[in-house]
Formats: structure tokens, sequence, C-alpha cells
């Protein structure tokens, strides 16, 4: 564990979370990122989850998708009250957050933003999200993600 803490393992171990956190490599810039992050950590890519910055009526949210699909823009949006929602600009998502692009994880955010869970995360006994840096995914009940991060829960994807 040691050299791996980032603010997101940090609140799991301060809250006494049950969690693992999963080493891999794989490059940022690859097509198909989450699909290779799940098979480098052996695991059905449906258990992967990537968290996406999205700005939705102005307001910066998290939506935690699956890696096997896309976001709904249309649908964070109804999840969270809003009328519209974009994709937040990278600098943006990352300044919020704390964390770069391919490492953003939904757990110790520097600013605690609205989040939304893809509701498919509640068929899996655990989900992998990353942990705050690329390289790093934490493995967690999908029940102690809601509760940490107070999200919703909605279907979000688009397969």
């Amino acid at each position: 564990m040691a050299g791996q803490g980032t603010p997101a393992t940090a609140l799991l171990t301060k809250r006494k979370i049950a969690h693992s956190t999963h080493p891999y490599e794989v490059s940022p810039d690859v097509p198909n990122y989450g699909a290779l992050v799940a098979a480098a950590l052996g695991v059905p890519p449906e258990r992967v989850f990537k968290s996406l910055v999205a700005e939705v009526d102005g307001a910066l949210t998290v939506a935690v998708v699956p890696v096997t699909g896309e976001l709904d823009l249309k649908a964070l949006a109804a999840a969270v009250g809003g009328k519209r929602a974009a994709m937040a600009d990278r600098a943006v998502a990352e300044r919020a957050t704390g964390y770069v692009r391919g490492g953003i994880s939904p757990l110790g955010q520097r600013r605690r933003l609205p989040t939304v869970l893809d509701s498919s995360a509640l068929d899996h006994p655990t989900v992998y999200v990353s942990a705050g840096r690329r390289g790093l995914q934490l493995q967690l009940a999908p029940q102690d993600l809601v509760a940490l991060t107070g999200a919703a829960t909605a279907p979000l994807s688009a397969r």
C-alpha cells in the first residue's frame, strides 16, 4: 500500500471502508482505455466505472458510468433535475477535482461535487473506480461509493 496513497484511498482508510487497490499499466491516451483497464485487471468491463465531469445547467456534476458505455448527457441532466448537460472542459474538471484526466476518482475530490452513479453498479457486489491517479483502481462495494459521495443512482449509460 505504501506509495499508493491518494485523497480517495485516504478517505476510505479514515472511514474504515473495506476496499482494495489494484495497480495497472495502460496508457491514458489509447482508444478503449476503460476496456483495456478492465482487461489488465482481469475483471469484467461492466464492473469498471469511469468518472466523468459534466456541467449541468452550468454546475459541475460527476457521472460515474461503466467503461462499456457512453454517458447519456440527457439522462444525467434529468437525474439531477437539470435541463442541459455538456462535458466539462478538461482543465476545469482537473481543477475542481484535484485529479488529472485518466485518474479522476469520484472519491476525495478537492471540491465535493454532486455525483450520479449509473444504477447498473448496484448489480455487482463490488465495482472498480479510479483511486485518484492513473494506473491505480479501487475496488469497493457500490453502496459504500454511494454513501461516501452522496450519489444519486440513475441509468446514465447509453450502450
